[in-house]
């Protein structure tokens, strides 16, 4: 199989669900590199769901192709180590679960492939230029949560009429929390 069919096939299959860490790999195979800002607790189901559809299309972890799982444990900063050890291991493809992990990725190299499993805007953040032709080493699935914005304030407005203040609990070190944020209150 060629690397751009089986980077489709990790774009379609993958972009949801982070991999399991594994112990050994067979040198030689086609490998992913996944990156997660999670712990492997959080991410044991999805996991389980990858890696058994994986086997249903013919690709069988350690014969056909080689999973190598990092968990950044939730410390933003072990994401751009996790992609170091990736390209370092030369890693076919890094599937980045997401937005640090997937600006990690992007920042950590410009030769492996990227495919972004539930990160942001991927305009806004930079990964492409535009959906209809990202063009670059990144693809993968978004979130798309600022586009909701807007939608999610008329329904809370909706359900509480006499709402005068709005207090919002956001993850400040995500850079997509942070777009969203100004965009809501105009500075973006």
């Amino acid at each position: 199989m060629k690397r751009r069919e089986f980077i489709t096939l990790l774009g379609g299959a993958a972009a949801a669900c982070p991999f399991a860490a594994r112990a050994q790999q067979t040198p030689g195979l086609p490998s992913i590199g996944s990156s997660s800002p999670m712990t492997a607790s959080v991410e044991n189901r999805r996991v389980a769901a990858f890696v058994q559809r994986l086997r249903e299309l013919g690709w069988v972890e350690g014969r056909t192709v080689a999973i190598k799982a990092r968990w950044a444990e939730e410390r933003s900063e072990r994401t751009a180590e996790i992609v170091a050890e990736f390209v370092g291991e030369k890693v076919d493809v890094i599937v980045a679960a997401g937005t640090a992990s997937a600006l990690a990725a992007e920042q950590g190299t410009s030769v492996v492939p990227i495919v972004l499993a539930g990160a942001g805007d991927p305009v806004s953040t930079g990964f492409v230029v535009r959906l209809a032709r990202p063009g670059g080493d990144v693809a993968g699935l978004s979130l798309q949560q600022s586009d909701l914005a807007g939608k999610q304030l008329e329904l809370l407005r909706g359900v509480v009429p006499a709402l005068r203040r709005l207090a919002i609990l956001a993850n400040a070190g995500n850079p997509v929390t942070l777009l969203d944020l100004m965009r809501r209150h105009g500075f973006g």
